[in-house]
C-alpha cells in the first residue's frame, strides 16, 4: 500500500510562510489525524498534496510521486477537500459518473458508493438541493469511487448528524483495518480520540508533534486527582508540605495535579484526614491538544 510523504515542505504566499519545512509520513494500516489551530497551515498542506498548489520548496507525495504524476489518480488516492466541489446543477449520479469515466472506473461503482454513503435515494437529485451533510456524503462517495488505497479527508464530519458521524468513524476504522492509508483533518477532538491511532499536529506552519495517540496524550498532560473531604483546609496544608498543590472546586472537591490517588490516600491516612471521594481523572486528547497549542494560539 501507498504511504503519504511530506518532506521539508515549505509554502509561502508573498511574505507569509503558511508551511515551514514540514516533514511527516503517513503509513498504511492506521488512521492518522491531522490537527492544528485555525491558520496552522493544514489546508495549505492538503492542497499541495492534492496538486492544487505548488510547493515553494520540499515535496508532498504518494510513495515519492506527486498527485499530478499519478496515472488515473482516483484509483490511487481519494480526497475530500471541499464539500462544494460538485457543480450544483449536476445530479449526484451524473457527477460521479463523469469522474468514473475520466479515470476508467467501472460505472457500477457509482451506485455502490452512493449506497455506501447513504444517499442512493438522492442519486437523481441536483446537488444544489443537497444539505451540507448530503454534500459531505457525496464528497466522501467521490473519494471512495476508485476504491483507492489512500484516503485524505478534510473535516469529513462537518454538517453530519450524529448517525453520519458514527458512520464516518466506522468507515475510517474499517479502511485502516484493510491496510489503507487514512489521513483525516478535524477539529472535533472527541471524534479524533475515538477514530485515530496516530496524530500529526502543526501550528504556524511548523510541526509540533508526530506521535501515537496514547503517547501524545501522556506527554502533554499531567495526572489529576479529585478528592473530597470534610477537612479540606487540613488536607490542603498537608499536601503543601508534600509539595503538592490542592485547588478548590466550586462543588467542594479539591483537584491535585501530579499525584497518584494512592499517594494522597496514604497521606490522608497518616494524618487522620477522612476521605469521602478519591478519583483519578483520566487525561483527554482535548486537554493534551490545548496544552500543546496554547502558546501557539496566543496573540
Amino acid at each position: 500500500m501507498t504511504s503519504i510523504e511530506v518532506r521539508d515542505l515549505t509554502k509561502t504566499h508573498g511574505t507569509l510562510r503558511a508551511v515551514d519545512r514540514l516533514t511527516f509520513r503517513v503509513p498504511p494500516g492506521r488512521v492518522t489525524a491531522f490537527l492544528g489551530p485555525n491558520g496552522a497551515g493544514k489546508s495549505t498542506t492538503l492542497r499541495v498534496l492534492a496538486g492544487l498548489q505548488r510547493p515553494t520548496s520540499g515535496s508532498a507525495t504518494f510513495d515519492g510521486r506527486a498527485y499530478r504524476e499519478l496515472p488515473r489518480p482516483l484509483r490511487r488516492v481519494g480526497m475530500l477537500l471541499d464539500p462544494d466541489a460538485a457543480h450544483g446543477a449536476r445530479r449526484a449520479h451524473d457527477h460521479l459518473l463523469a469522474m468514473a469515466r475520466s479515470n476508467r472506473i467501472p460505472a457500477r461503482r457509482v451506485g455502490e458508493v452512493l449506497a455506501d454513503a447513504g444517499i442512493a435515494d438522492a442519486a437523481r437529485k441536483r446537488v444544489r438541493t443537497f444539505s451540507l451533510g448530503m454534500r459531505q456524503r457525496l464528497g466522501i462517495a467521490a473519494a471512495l469511487l476508485g476504491d483507492p488505497g489512500v484516503l485524505v479527508l478534510d473535516e469529513p464530519t462537518n454538517g453530519l448528524d450524529p448517525q453520519g458521524i458514527i458512520w464516518i468513524r466506522t468507515l475510517l476504522r474499517r479502511l485502516a483495518a484493510q491496510g489503507r492509508t487514512v489521513l483525516v483533518s478535524s477539529h472535533l477532538m472527541a471524534e479524533v480520540a475515538l477514530a485515530a491511532d496516530h496524530l500529526v499536529v502543526m501550528a504556524r506552519g511548523r510541526l509540533l508533534a508526530d506521535l501515537p495517540m496514547d503517547a501524545f496524550v501522556r506527554e502533554n498532560t499531567h495526572r489529576t486527582v479529585r478528592v473530597r473531604t470534610t477537612e479540606g483546609t487540613r488536607l490542603r496544608d498537608e499536601l503543601a508540605r508534600a509539595e503538592l498543590t490542592a485547588v478548590p472546586g466550586d462543588d467542594g472537591s479539591w483537584t491535585v495535579d501530579g499525584a497518584a490517588p494512592a499517594d494522597i490516600g496514604a497521606l490522608a491516612a497518616r494524618h487522620g484526614i477522612p476521605i469521602l471521594e478519591l478519583t483519578e481523572e483520566g487525561p483527554s486528547l482535548e486537554d493534551a491538544y490545548l496544552r500543546l497549542t496554547r502558546e501557539e494560539t496566543r496573540t
